[in-house]
């Protein structure tokens, strides 16, 4: 890999180092292939919202990863060299229940091509299974450390306990990455998997203590909560009519580093706090109210937005 990345590369606001998998879903008329995984589904999102991205990633030479390449074309985001090396393109079978949350069986595998972004990014993303499984998160850590302080570095652990060796593990190598980030999101169920017994309130201060200066945490239909040093708020979910949580948390990671770069403020005082919250909160909104990774457009987020503040300007009244 390269030893230090060169200045600024203007094309490219945000890299996002992760996993690109088909996710494979069951269906009455048979199974319906879905490109996915956590890493992608953030980059095709940043690429949705009008966020120049590119995406350094692990594909098969295979039709799986030519409909990959196909959807993130699609949203403007750009492929770093070196993906297609694996035997084939990794899958998640999506097992969906009556409430349209999904598990997942993996055929996966994660390495990294022997290449980094040769550029500095405004914010560098990773997660999921890139930050677990090896050898790729490894590479992914080595990354983290070469890029730490240079840019903003956002961080979703996104748990996936079944891949994982144990909790003991997980939970190391996810408080040694909290230490390299900036802003860091994760679930109730992946905090209360990383600390058992341990309210999110809790949970957030104890990231901010290991040295990240954000810490989020989602909550589904209840909303989320967002902590820095400077605030800490509770932003309420937009009610809407649940078609599938494919990909809303992903959704909701791709609004909060959109709004990190569009929002000039240095610090994370509550105003900034809202307004992240509340646009990635929309974003999840707009992404669970249809079936798949579906994330909205910059002008899809917009209207709600605009929406969302006519309404409350209306409830004051």
């Amino acid at each position: 890999m390269h030893s230090s990345p060169v200045p600024p590369c203007p094309e490219t606001d945000v890299v996002v180092v992760g996993e690109a998998i088909m996710d494979i879903i069951d269906t009455a008329a048979g199974p319906v292939e879905f490109p996915g995984g956590s890493g992608m589904n953030v980059a095709f999102g940043l690429g949705r919202l009008g966020v120049s991205t590119a995406f350094l990633t692990a594909l098969g030479r295979d039709e799986r990863s030519k409909t990959i390449q196909r959807h993130m074309d699609s949203a403007g985001v750009r492929l770093l060299p070196g993906a297609e090396h694996l035997d084939r393109t990794s899958t998640a079978r999506a097992l969906l229940d009556s409430s349209g949350s999904a598990e997942y069986e993996f055929d996966f595998e994660w390495n990294l091509p022997q290449i980094s972004p040769t550029f500095l990014p405004k914010v560098l993303h990773t997660g999921s299974l890139a930050s677990f499984m090896e050898p790729g998160a490894t590479q992914v850590l080595s990354l983290l450390e070469l890029f730490s302080g240079r840019c903003l570095i956002t961080y979703d652990p996104n748990i996936r306990p079944t891949l994982l060796h144990s909790q003991s593990e997980a939970l190391r190598t996810f408080e040694h990455t909290v230490a390299l980030a900036t802003v860091v999101k994760l679930s109730t169920d992946d905090a209360q998997w990383l600390y058992p017994r341990t309210s999110p309130h809790d949970v957030a201060r104890r990231l901010l203590d290991i040295g990240t200066e954000l810490a989020v945490i989602t909550d589904g239909a209840s909303g989320s909560y967002l902590r820095s040093s400077a605030a800490e708020i509770e932003v309420p979910a937009r009610p809407v009519l649940v078609k599938d949580t494919v990909g809303a948390g992903d959704s909701y990671m791709s609004s909060l580093i959109a709004g990190l770069i569009e929002d000039s403020e240095d610090d994370f005082g509550y105003g900034k706090l809202s307004r992240l919250g509340t646009a990635s909160s929309l974003a999840a909104a707009i992404t669970v109210g249809r079936h798949g990774a579906n994330p909205p457009t910059r002008a899809e987020l917009v209207r709600s937005l605009e929406l969302a503040q006519n309404s409350g300007e209306n409830s004051d009244d």
